[in-house]
């Protein structure tokens, strides 16, 4: 069967199809080669309301640049810039962007400036982590953040006012190749690896293209075959990329975040029958500072002696039954019996997966 005649019967298929609540191709996986780049680049920001930095980089940045422009500063002569910050800029580079595009811009100050609000960026080179210019930055800065200060050394900062964003700063000068057009086949890499959603994906494939036309090479990468033809392929992958899959179940999981207290258990943790008792230590710490006056005409002086007292208390619990919990309707009415804080629950579910009662992987972040 002709590439043509393949790529007209899933047009058709794709008119025909009803809609299905299952994901696209598109949120499941990236096409192998096409993604994003960053680019870095090194320049001043001139311009400032006397927020600039007095760094020794910024001074020899400033005399590079001046003599290029044919002005030479004496030596020795250090110019103590007020108004002039030296700054990162940084930028990611879309997939498939062409010369004479625009693309927005982060500009970071490296030095001490205490604001960027109000500078203006010069025209500035980014490169590649290959070392090659794929784009020229220059333009005003939009600050978000804002700082103030008194003349007794107090000050309010709102956000961070040494970053700023250029809207369409960097125009792209340079190319990057992509390997989009060539070979005989499309490779997508799921986000998330999983045999089955691979081979769920192969499945959804060939059922609209026909046996044989997918094939998945491990639990992440699935190979299609495609025409050479460019604006073929572009038609082909936009279809393509809309069919629908039923991706597999993740996991089971129970994520704890210990900084915040926030718990997120899975759909498929399972609970075996555990008996759970929890009590709450409470240590009191009361300071009781005294006054130690020496005796009548004698030759001491007043102390501050401590008097420190240091009281435990445990509360009484009760020993409960945790589970058997198969849903996670289940689980959550077994947490809820804890009756504890979130600190005391993430304890709780530790013992569980400890004693081999919890049925999925225990994550801390």
């Amino acid at each position: 069967m002709s590439m043509k005649r393949v790529l007209a019967m899933v047009v058709m298929l794709a008119v025909c199809a009803q809609p299905v609540l299952a994901d696209r191709l598109k949120d499941l996986a990236r096409i192998k080669g096409v993604r994003n780049n960053q680019l870095v680049g090194y320049g001043l920001v001139v311009g400032l309301d006397g927020t600039g930095d007095k760094a020794p980089f910024t001074n020899q940045t400033f005399r590079n640049m001046m003599n290029q422009f044919g002005v030479t500063l004496p030596e020795g002569v250090n110019p103590n810039l007020k108004n002039v910050a030296a700054v990162t800029v940084s930028a990611t580079l879309p997939p498939f962007a062409k010369p004479g595009q625009e693309m927005d811009i982060t500009v970071s100050s490296i030095g001490n400036a205490s604001s960027l609000r109000g500078g203006t960026l010069l025209m500035t080179p980014l490169k590649g982590a290959d070392g090659n210019i794929y784009a020229i930055a220059q333009g005003s800065l939009v600050v978000g953040g804002f700082g103030a200060q008194g003349q007794d050394g107090s000050k309010i900062t709102v956000n961070v006012p040494s970053v700023g964003r250029i809207p369409n700063g960097a125009t792209i000068e340079r190319e990057v190749v992509s390997p989009f057009t060539e070979g005989d086949t499309i490779t997508f890499n799921l986000l998330r690896s999983d045999f089955t959603t691979a081979r769920r994906v192969v499945e959804a494939i060939n059922g609209h293209l026909g046996p044989d036309m997918a094939y998945a090479h491990d639990a992440t990468s699935i190979s299609v075959r495609a025409p050479r033809d460019p604006s073929q392929r572009v038609s082909f992958l936009s279809i393509l990329e809309n069919i629908n899959v039923d991706p597999a179940q993740e996991a089971a999981k129970v994520v704890i975040n210990s900084r915040t207290g926030t718990i997120v258990v899975g759909q498929n943790v399972q609970v075996s029958p555990a008996a759970v008792t929890h009590g709450n230590l409470t240590v009191t710490i009361q300071e009781n500072p005294e006054v130690v006056q020496p005796n009548p005409f004698a030759q001491g002086e007043t102390a501050l002696q401590q008097d420190t007292q240091i009281a435990v208390t445990e509360e009484p619990a009760r020993m409960f039954k945790f589970g058997p919990a198969v849903t996670l309707n289940e689980i959550v009415q077994a947490v809820n019996q804890v009756g504890a804080a979130p600190g005391d629950v993430m304890a709780v579910l530790e013992a569980l997966k400890q004693a081999g009662a919890l049925r999925a992987e225990l994550i801390v972040i």
